[in-house]
């Protein structure tokens, strides 16, 4: 009897033992009453988060609209720009070609002396003709935004100058255009082709 009641014993022992049973795994965070609790906000907190959460999203929009905004103008700027410069700049070319036709024109005057006008009608006649149409010509660039350069006398700048040559001249301050072999064109504020100069050193 009393060898039963030993075993016994220890298989109530052994039942105490078995997994779930412990004290330890009662109190696991699986089974844990604070890990289950699940906090419930009042209708007034879970109206003021849903507000709080409505502001971000839109702050959110209000910024990528203005950034949509802004990115338009500019393309609607850079576009107006591209057309007013296709305006402004639509002869360039063409102008470029008569430029050389203009210089010959005034080498054509040039080459034709005072006296020779006055003494010879044709002559003078063909003389005033070439400088009539060199006139007319140059009006024609200034009406389209084409104007000449003539730098005699002025400080050398290399934007709208190309030195060719240097002279010597001790009496005019370095750098100073003292000749001018070809004149020079810009068309609104862009070079169309450089004044040929010398330049005094």
């Amino acid at each position: 009897m009393h060898e039963r009641g030993t075993i016994m014993s220890s298989s109530a022992h052994a039942e105490k033992q078995e997994p779930g049973n412990t004290p330890e795994n009662h109190d696991s965070p699986l089974t844990s009453p604070e890990n289950d609790t699940v906090v419930e906000l009042s209708p007034e907190q879970a109206l003021l988060a849903q507000i709080e959460q409505l502001k971000s999203e839109n702050a959110a929009l209000k910024d990528q609209a203005l950034r949509a905004l802004a990115e338009a103008e500019n393309i609607r700027k850079r576009a107006q720009r591209e057309v007013e410069d296709s305006s402004k700049y639509a002869v360039t070319g063409f102008a470029r070609d008569l430029v050389g036709v203009i210089e010959n024109l005034g080498r054509a005057s040039q080459s034709i002396p005072e006296d020779a006008r006055a003494s010879n009608e044709m002559l003078k006649n063909l003389g005033n003709g070439v400088d009539m149409v060199m006139r007319e010509l140059l009006g024609i660039f200034e009406r389209n935004g084409i104007r000449r350069i003539d730098p005699m006398g002025e400080k050398f700048d290399h934007n709208f100058h190309q030195a060719v040559m240097q002279v010597e001249k001790p009496d005019v301050a370095s750098g100073t255009v003292v000749q001018v072999l070809q004149a020079g064109y810009v068309i609104h504020d862009r070079l169309l082709k450089p004044a040929m100069v010398g330049v005094a050193k």
